[in-house]
């Protein structure tokens, strides 16, 4: 898993690559829980990302809950793959893609 960050103070943009799964995901969630603190506009890019586990699901619940409080949150460029795990578990529902 490689996590790809750019920041230019309000906004956020985040690039996951390879996996997002129980090994991964509370490491990822700790530091974008820390960078997000007064940003305002925060963005996932998942057009690299292979796969998304349900402890990478909630990572992203918790990093929308912060940021309805802050600003918001959508995700972007989401594979078919990964877009089917985000339906199946009706995530889609929760999160706002782009």
């Amino acid at each position: 898993m490689i996590c790809e960050k750019t920041s230019d103070g309000k906004k956020l943009n985040v690039k996951l690559i390879g996996e997002v799964d129980s090994l991964n995901s509370a490491k990822i969630e700790e530091e974008l829980l820390k960078e997000a603190e007064g940003v305002t506009d925060l963005t996932f890019d998942m057009s690299e990302l292979e796969y998304i586990s349900s402890a990478g699901l909630l990572m992203l619940l918790h990093l929308q809950r912060m940021m309805q409080t802050q600003g918001s949150m959508r995700i972007i460029n989401t594979n078919e793959e990964v877009m089917e795990i985000f339906r199946i578990t009706e995530f889609d529902r929760l999160l706002d893609f782009v």
